[in-house]
């Protein structure tokens, strides 16, 4: 299995021998480190597309090396039947139909400015495009909006998998280590309520709902903290994404810009198109429902 093996991590987010996906990576004979395959997953992802300014760290936003040097255990890898990210409990202040944004920030509202970015992909480590991430925290004094919906909103996966929140560092309020909480939906799918928490923070070692599987990696960068998390849904997959077959007398092709309502046929059935996007090889219809629903 991809990033297979043992971690040691601490309540306080602290890890030894983890690779780029935040999973433990065995060393190869000879010494050398073998790479995870989402971890190139991601890369290619990301280089399908120009990266916003906010997020032209690059790297380090991809799961790379935490500030300390190490790489907590932020999500199970996926591939091929490991675990998904851990379900969390969705506490007393959740509220439904908040707005769909991708900033949280407003206008007078203090508070260290936080990007939190990464994708969701699927247990063969494919993006899954079309997903709903609602997510709810405190503000910077620790307190949550229960009559309004400031720092609430929900917002979906682009084509590639790919999710960017901007918001600020949530507060502290006793019992809690610092933490946003979020629920994520495929299309079709049941909904993930869980927690993503914030390295080396000293509450992390008292707080009993903390998970250090559930750690961002977190860094300092463009005047506030940005984050990434890569969240892997229950959701079966062909292994991918690898040579293309040939469309067996389809109009399916790859390469093609696919709008929504668009209409294919694919190894002798026709598919509608549900979410904008590039055809990529390992993105055939009959492979991704979240992107195709069959006719």
């Amino acid at each position: 299995m991809d990033g297979a093996g043992t971690h040691d991590t601490d309540r306080n987010g602290n890890g030894t021998g983890t690779g780029d996906d935040g999973a433990h990576v065995p060393d190869a004979p000879g010494g050398a480190r073998l790479v995870g395959r989402k971890t190139v997953l991601r890369a290619a992802l990301a280089a399908t597309a120009a990266i916003p300014l906010a997020l032209a760290g690059g790297p380090a936003l991809a799961r790379t090396l935490a500030a300390s040097g190490t790489e907590p255990q932020l999500t199970p890898p996926c591939d091929d039947g490991d675990d998904p990210t851990p379900e969390q409990i969705e506490g007393p202040y959740f509220k439904p139909h908040s707005p769909e944004r991708t900033s949280l920030l407003e206008p007078g509202v203090p508070g260290t400015r936080l990007t939190v970015s990464g994708y969701v992909f699927g247990r063969a480590c494919r993006p899954l495009s079309g997903v709903l991430l609602d997510f709810w925290q405190a503000d910077d004094n620790g307190a949550y909006d229960n009559t309004g919906f400031r720092f609430r909103g929900h917002q979906y996966t682009d084509s590639r998998g790919a999710f960017a929140l901007t918001t600020i560092v949530p507060g502290l309020y006793p019992g809690r280590t610092r933490h946003l909480h979020v629920k994520v939906q495929a299309p079709n799918r049941p909904v993930l309520t869980t927690q993503l928490y914030f390295p080396n923070e000293p509450r992390n070692n008292t707080d009993t709902i903390f998970d250090p599987r559930l750690l961002m990696t977190v860094r300092d960068g463009n005047g506030g903290r940005e984050a990434a998390f890569d969240f892997v849904l229950d959701v079966a997959q062909d292994p991918g994404p690898g040579p293309s077959p040939t469309p067996p007398g389809g109009t399916w092709a790859v390469g093609t810009a696919y709008r929504a309502g668009d209409q294919v046929t694919y190894g002798g059935r026709g598919y509608v198109c549900l979410q904008p996007h590039t055809a990529q090889p390992g993105w055939e219809p009959p492979s991704v429902p979240a992107l195709w629903r069959a006719v």
